[in-house]
C-alpha cells in the first residue's frame, strides 16, 4: 500500500529523519521529519494554473502546533486550538521569508505550505524542523523551487557556538547567563537566505561568526534532503517563465527617462504621485495589447523602477533623498510628550515617525503564555500597529496581521536583552509602538522609542538600544552597494533587508532576509560594520533627549516593592479561601501578589498603603525578638495582671510585678482595656508563655529605663 522512503543521519547529537510515502499521498510534497522524538509534518500543494491577475506570489506558510503533541490539552473555555498563537504566526514567516526567493520568477500559481507539529520531546524546537520539512517537502513536490534550503539554531556559550540547544536553554535568556545568543539560520549550500537572532550584547565579529557556523552545520541536511529526492521527488512541474522582454523593451524606451525624474524627487508622496503620472504616461503610449496583461504591464514598471534606482546607486550617484550610502537621515528625539502615560516618546527618523507609550503594570498583568513547552508568564509585552494613514493610505483596521505581529517581536528581542532583572524592577512593562509615518524600517524606530520611553517611565534599562536597517545592491557582474538606513523604495527593489539594533558595546538583534543568492561573507561584514557605525550615530542622536532611565516615576504609575517571605509562611498569609490576603488588601489599599516562592509584591501609588501591607504580613509572618520594644494594646485585665497584643495577633501577659515596682498594686488601676502601652518581650517560660514588662519601658518615650546598680 505504501511506497515509504526514508533517510536519517546524525546530527547535532540527535538522530533527524526524513520520510515520505506514508503519509498525505495527495499532496504533492509530502514529508515527515522527526529530530529526537519532535516530529513535524509538512505538506506542499499547489495549483497547476496561474492565478491570473497578479503581481505577486501567492504564497502562504501555515506552521501550526497541536497540543497533543506535547501531551497537554488546550487551556481555556474551547478546548480546541483556534487563532494562530504567536509562536505560530512568528514560525510561520521564518519559513516563508527563506523559501519565497528561490522559487523561479515569474511563477504565479497559488502555492500552499502547510506544517503540523505532531509530537515534541520538549527537548527540540520544532521550528527548525518545519523548516526542513518544509524545504524536502518542496524538493519532492516538482514546484519550480530552485532548492533545497537547510536550517539550523545557534546558540553561544563560554566563548563557543552551540548546535541546535535544548529548548530549555533557549527559553528566557535574560535569566539565563550562560546563553547569550539565540540565532536560527536558513540557507542554500551556497547562500544564507535568512537570519533571525536575539542576543546579549555580541561583538558584530561574533555574530557573523555565528552566521558560518550555522550555514556550515546545515550542510549535511540539504545532502540527504537532496538523497530522499533523488529517490522519492516527482517530475518537475512544466513551466517556463512568461519572456516580457519585449514588453519591457517599450516600457523603458517610453519611461526611463522619466521614470529617473521622478526618483530624484525627495518627498515621498511627492515622488509616489510623480512616478504613478510615470505610469499613465507610458500606458498611453502602449497599444491595446501590450495593456491586455496588466500583471505583466506591472512586472515591466517593477523591472523598469529597480533598474533606474539600482543603476543609479551602483553608479556612485545620490541615493532617492539625495544622500550618500552610510548617511543616516535627521533625527529628532522627544519624550515625554504624552501628559498622563507613565512613559512617552516619539522618535522621528526622516518619514518615519513612531509614537512609543510604556504603561508600567503589577504581576496580575503579565501575560500567560499556553504553549507546548508548559505555561509561563511574560512581564516584558510589546505591540506593534501599523495603521494605513501611516503611508498616506486607506485600508483595513482590525486585528494585528503576521506583519505587525512579526515587527513587534523583532523590537521586542532588541529591547528585552538590556531590562532589568525582575528582582531589582518587580514591574510587568507593556510598550505600545503606534507607527504614525512610515518610510522605511518602522520596527528600528519602535526599538529606538521603546528604549527611549522605557528610560521616560523609570525602567532602569542596562543600556540605551538604537537599530538600523541596511540595504544592498548587487549586480550580475559582482558590483554591491551598501545602504545605511534605507528607504521603503530601497528596501522593495533591493537584495537585501538587513535590520541590526544593539547598545553601543554590542549586538542585541539580527534579522537578515535575502531576496538573491551570492551575498558573501565579505558583504555581511561590510554590512555589519557600516550598522555599528549607524547605530553609535543614533544612540548620539537619541542621547539629547535621554541617556538613562528617570529617577523618578509618573504620578500615574504604581509603586511597587518586594518582600520576601518563607515559603512555609504563604498559606498563613492567604488565609483560607484567601480570606487573611482579601483582609490585608482592604485594610491597607494596596494590591497583593505572591508567588510560590514566598515573593511578595506590593504595589499602590501611595506609599503609605504599600508600608501598612508590610506590616499587617509581618505581622503575621515574622517571629518576636526578645528584648525588643513592642507598642501594643491592652485586651484583657486580671487579677495578676493584664493580656496585651503586642505583634500581630500575639498576646502576651504583663504581670503585675512587670507593671510597677509598688507592691499590692491592682492592674485595674493601672491600665484599661484598649489602652495603648509599650512593652518590653523578656522572653518566654517553660510553657511557651510570653513575659512582657512594662515597668522597664518609659511609656511617655518608649525608651527602656536604664537603672544602675545600688553599689554595696
Amino acid at each position: 500500500m505504501f511506497q515509504i522512503h526514508k533517510k536519517s543521519m546524525e546530527w547535532g547529537g540527535e538522530t533527524l529523519t526524513l520520510e515520505t510515502g506514508r503519509v498525505a499521498r495527495q499532496a504533492d510534497g509530502s514529508v515527515m521529519a522527526t529530530l529526537g522524538e519532535t516530529t513535524v509534518h509538512a505538506a506542499v500543494t499547489f495549483d497547476k494554473k496561474p492565478k491570473e491577475g497578479l503581481d505577486f506570489f501567492p504564497l502562504t506558510v501555515h506552521y501550526q502546533e497541536k497540543m497533543y503533541a506535547a501531551g497537554k490539552i488546550p487551556g481555556g473555555f474551547f478546548k480546541r486550538e483556534a487563532r494562530p498563537s504567536e509562536k505560530e504566526t512568528l514560525t510561520s514567516r521564518l519559513i516563508d521569508r527563506p523559501i519565497r526567493p528561490l522559487f523561479v520568477s515569474g511563477f504565479k500559481h497559488e502555492t500552499q505550505v502547510v506544517c503540523t507539529v505532531m509530537s515534541h520531546d520538549l527537548v527540540n524546537d520544532p521550528d527548525i524542523v518545519a523548516l526542513i520539512a518544509a524545504s524536502a517537502a518542496l524538493t519532492l513536490s516538482g514546484v519550480p523551487f530552485m532548492g533545497p534550503i537547510g536550517a539550523a539554531r545557534v546558540g553561544f556559550k563560554d566563548g563557543e557556538y552551540v548546535l541546535n540547544p535544548d529548548v530549555q536553554d533557549m527559553q528566557k535568556l535574560m535569566d539565563n547567563p550562560d546563553q547569550r545568543l539565540n540565532l536560527v539560520i536558513a540557507g542554500t549550500s551556497d547562500a544564507v537566505m535568512m537570519v533571525e537572532s536575539e542576543a546579549y550584547e555580541l561583538s558584530e565579529e561574533e555574530m557573523l561568526g555565528a552566521v558560518t557556523f550555522g550555514h556550515e552545520a546545515m550542510q549535511p541536511v540539504i545532502d540527504m534532503i537532496v538523497a530522499l529526492a533523488e529517490d522519492a521527488a516527482k517530475e518537475p512541474f512544466d513551466f517556463t517563465p512568461p519572456d516580457r522582454s519585449a514588453l519591457f523593451a517599450k516600457v523603458k524606451a517610453l519611461g526611463e527617462d522619466a521614470m529617473r525624474a521622478a526618483f530624484a524627487v525627495r518627498d515621498k508622496l511627492e515622488r509616489q504621485d510623480a512616478i504613478a503620472g510615470v505610469r499613465e504616461t507610458v500606458k498611453a503610449g502602449l497599444s491595446e495589447e501590450d495593456l491586455a496583461d496588466g500583471s505583466a504591464l506591472k512586472d515591466c514598471f517593477k523591472k523598469l523602477e529597480s533598474a533606474v534606482l539600482r543603476g543609479d546607486v551602483i553608479a556612485g550617484g545620490a541615493r532617492i533623498d539625495g544622500r550618500d550610502r552610510t548617511t543616516v537621515r535627521p533625527i529628532l528625539s522627544e519624550v515625554g510628550v504624552l501628559p498622563r502615560t507613565h512613559g512617552s516618546s516619539l522618535f522621528t527618523r526622516g518619514e518615519t515617525q513612531a509614537l512609543v507609550v510604556t504603561t508600567l503594570g503589577t504581576g496580575d498583568n503579565e501575560q500567560i503564555v499556553d504553549a507546548l513547552e508548559g505555561d509561563w508568564r511574560e512581564r516584558f509585552l510589546l505591540h506593534y500597529n501599523f495603521p494605513p494613514y501611516s503611508v498616506g493610505e486607506t485600508g483595513r483596521m482590525g486585528a494585528p496581521g503576521r506583519r505587525e505581529i512579526g515587527h513587534g517581536k523583532l523590537a521586542w528581542r532588541a529591547l528585552q536583552a538590556v531590562l532589568p532583572a525582575a528582582t531589582d524592577f518587580p514591574y510587568t512593562i507593556r510598550l505600545v509602538s503606534e507607527i504614525t509615518e512610515s518610510n522605511g524600517s518602522s520596527s528600528m524606530a519602535t526599538v529606538c522609542g521603546g528604549s527611549l520611553s522605557m528610560m521616560d517611565a523609570g525602567v532602569p534599562l542596562k543600556a540605551p538600544v538604537a537599530g538600523v536597517a541596511m540595504g544592498l545592491i548587487l549586480e550580475d557582474d559582482g558590483q554591491f552597494a551598501v545602504l545605511t538606513d534605507i528607504l521603503g523604495d530601497e528596501d522593495h527593489l533591493g537584495d537585501m533587508d538587513f535590520k541590526v539594533a544593539g547598545t553601543e558595546k554590542g549586538v542585541t538583534s539580527l534579522q537578515m532576509d535575502i531576496k538573491v543568492a551570492g551575498i558573501t561573507p565579505a558583504i555581511m561584514k561590510q554590512a555589519l560594520a557600516q550598522a555599528k557605525d549607524g547605530r553609535l550615530h543614533i544612540l548620539g542622536e537619541m542621547a539629547k533627549a535621554l541617556t538613562s532611565g528617570r529617577q523618578e516615576f509618573s504620578a500615574h504609575a504604581p509603586r511597587i516593592e518586594t518582600m520576601q517571605i518563607n515559603p512555609d509562611k504563604i498559606r498563613e498569609v492567604i488565609g483560607s479561601g484567601g480570606k487573611v490576603i482579601r483582609g490585608i488588601v482592604e485594610e491597607s489599599g494596596a494590591k497583593v501578589d505572591i508567588n510560590d516562592e514566598g515573593l511578595i509584591k506590593l504595589a499602590s501609588p501611595d506609599a503609605a498603603c504599600i508600608e501598612k501591607a508590610r506590616e499587617l504580613i509581618n505581622s503575621i509572618v515574622a517571629e518576636p525578638e526578645v528584648n525588643k520594644i513592642y507598642r501594643g494594646k491592652v485586651v484583657k485585665i486580671m487579677d495578676f495582671g493584664a493580656f496585651v497584643n503586642y505583634f500581630g495577633k500575639r498576646d502576651g501577659l504583663v504581670h503585675v510585678s512587670q507593671m510597677t515596682n509598688e507592691r499590692g498594686a491592682n492592674p485595674k488601676d493601672l491600665v484599661k482595656e484598649g489602652q495603648e502601652v509599650r512593652v518590653k518581650l523578656l522572653g518566654f517560660d517553660d510553657r511557651g508563655k510570653t513575659r512582657l514588662s512594662m515597668k522597664v519601658v518609659d511609656q511617655e518615650t518608649g525608651e527602656e529605663i536604664v537603672r544602675e546598680k545600688e553599689e554595696g
